[in-house]
């Protein structure tokens, strides 16, 4: 296989002994794409491995293969999987090894109840039939036969994107932001029938909003989170609002016609993506918490909220530089809540985009030592209070909102 080493075919080959061993998912799918199929967020070399009969066994065999050196490793006994990362031939891949499986959804986006399986059940619970397409290994020299039960390479051919089954959707709708992240990437569509079974589902909106249902939570988040750090998120949120898509977050958002500009804005402020999207949405902090967004996301959604709620009901906005330092600058108030209602275009934007740009930066014209100095004052509170009223006077008299 192109761009891999010769010997990890043969060492993966010696581990599977009599086990049947198929490459499975991006790395195949890649490969009849002519593209090299990397890890996400490390950038190294990235492999699916399914086998018939037990990963943890074919991975303990592995390790005595002589060649193969062991980075790390990490088992998934739930799902029967195991994560390795090895070095062969100087190079470091990554395997995801796991054993071939069905999964069955009792609740709608829920976690799958899991069995051992053959290989075509374990593709036929895959997302698209672009990544339900196995290579078997025959030979030490690689895979030999391709398995391609769901059409995957007539569907690679057409450029579409194609649910497996009817209730493919229902049972995880993180596959949407999925195939957005797909279509951006390849230039891919999505396939008539399951673009009909989008919009019947989400119709029929059959998930409970409960915030520990991982296809509502977590793992929404992390596609979230790769289209918008790993893929040309401008083009992938386009198609996810086509689809419907933003109706998995929030109705308002996906009406909302203004998300590319925020998000821009965010980007020239060093703002986080995601939360600048979940800013859109009608109850921000609810969306943000049944995404179980970093804490620290969650506190800068809150202080923006709030700002941005002071500055669209009040009845008059401070006049001089120096009430609007000591507004911003007040109790609850944080620099990413102002970068959030710049980017969403919330209040007056001269002030805020002047703070944020000149004012916060402009220290007093005067050092506390220089000031205790020249007016006789003891360390304490008096000397702080000075200086700020000695910089809210410099910036008065510097600058103007004219």
């Amino acid at each position: 296989m192109p761009g891999y080493p010769a010997a990890l075919w043969a060492a993966l080959a010696e581990a599977a002994d009599r086990d049947r061993l198929a490459l499975v998912g991006g790395a195949v799918r890649d490969l009849l794409l002519h593209r090299e199929h990397r890890d996400p967020w490390r950038g190294l070399l990235d492999l699916d491995l399914v086998v018939e009969g037990s990963a943890e066994r074919l991975v303990e065999r592995l390790r005595h293969v002589p060649g193969v050196g062991w980075r790390g490793q990490r088992v998934h006994g739930a799902y029967g999987t195991v994560e390795l990362e090895l070095e062969v031939a100087g190079m470091v891949v990554l395997l995801d090894v796991a054993t071939a499986r069905s999964e069955h959804y009792p609740v709608p986006a829920g976690k799958p109840e899991v069995k051992g399986a053959s290989l075509e059940a374990d593709l036929a619970r895959r997302d698209f039939s672009i990544n339900a397409i196995a290579m078997l290994f025959g030979s030490p020299h690689g895979a030999s036969l391709l398995l391609d039960p769901h059409g995957g390479q007539r569907d690679l051919q057409r450029r579409e994107l194609r649910f497996l089954h009817a209730s493919s959707f229902r049972d995880d709708p993180s596959r949407l932001v999925r195939a957005a992240r797909y279509g951006a990437r390849l230039g891919f569509t999505m396939a008539p029938d399951s673009l009909q079974q989008v919009v019947r589902t989400l119709a029929e909106d059959p998930w409970p909003r409960d915030r520990a249902l991982p296809g509502l939570s977590s793992r929404l988040r992390m596609e979230l989170e790769l289209l918008l750090e790993r893929e040309p998120w401008p083009q992938a949120l386009q198609l996810l609002q086509s689809w419907g898509g933003f109706l998995l977050l929030d109705g308002t958002l996906q009406a909302d016609t203004h998300w590319r500009r925020r998000l821009r804005w965010a980007e020239r402020f060093s703002q986080p993506l995601l939360a600048a999207l979940v800013a859109g949405c009608r109850d921000p902090i609810e969306v943000a918490v049944r995404l179980q967004l970093p804490e620290r996301n969650r506190q800068a959604l809150r202080a923006f909220v709030a700002l941005r709620q002071r500055l669209v009901s009040s009845a008059s906005w401070p006049q001089a530089p120096s009430q609007w330092t000591a507004l911003l600058e007040g109790p609850g108030v944080t620099a990413e809540a102002v970068a959030m209602c710049l980017a969403t275009g919330s209040g007056p934007r001269r002030p805020l985009l002047r703070w944020w740009l000149r004012w916060r930066h402009q220290r007093p014209p005067i050092t506390a030592a220089e000031l205790m100095r020249a007016e006789a004052l003891a360390p304490g509170p008096a000397v702080g209070a000075r200086l700020r009223t000695l910089r809210a006077q410099w910036l008065d008299a510097q600058e103007s909102l004219g």
